[in-house]
């Protein structure tokens, strides 16, 4: 059981860690850059409101701190991840809508690549918080 439960930790950390260096980047670059790769910053391009980007930072912010902050409850992590999930998802449909995949595919898929490595990320969590479960009621 115990080799089982560190693979499983191990496959955890490191899904978490790939999409919370995700949300990490899309933070610097949208406050600090947000002029790669359309000229006009990225919310601009996709028609989304600047206050929207501030909003939007605040909520990543948040989330990566609640995944990678230990003894932060379930509950909270279980909102991050579903923020996270509908973040990704939304990020696919705006660039689709806004026709990004005549200048790459990637800025369609690449979101829908980070939103598999959460949904094994929140496996994995609920793996582990059932594991907890059961070493405190024995």
């Amino acid at each position: 059981m115990l080799l089982k439960t560190r693979r499983e930790r191990i496959i955890y950390w490191i899904t978490t860690g790939i999409v919370c260096a995700v949300m990490i980047f899309s933070i610097v670059n949208f406050t600090f850059i947000d002029r790669f790769p359309f000229p006009e910053g990225a919310f601009v391009h996709l028609g989304l409101p600047g206050y929207f980007k501030a909003e939007l930072t605040i909520a990543k912010i948040l989330g990566v701190s609640a995944l990678l902050i230990p003894g932060v409850p379930a509950k909270i992590r279980e909102f991050a991840y579903f923020g996270f999930a509908i973040t990704l998802i939304s990020a696919s449909i705006a660039h689709f809508s806004s026709g990004d995949a005549r200048i790459s595919v990637l800025f369609i898929i690449d979101p829908l690549i980070f939103l598999v490595f959460l949904a094994v990320s929140y496996f994995y969590f609920g793996k582990m918080n059932q594991v907890r479960s059961l070493e405190r009621s024995h």
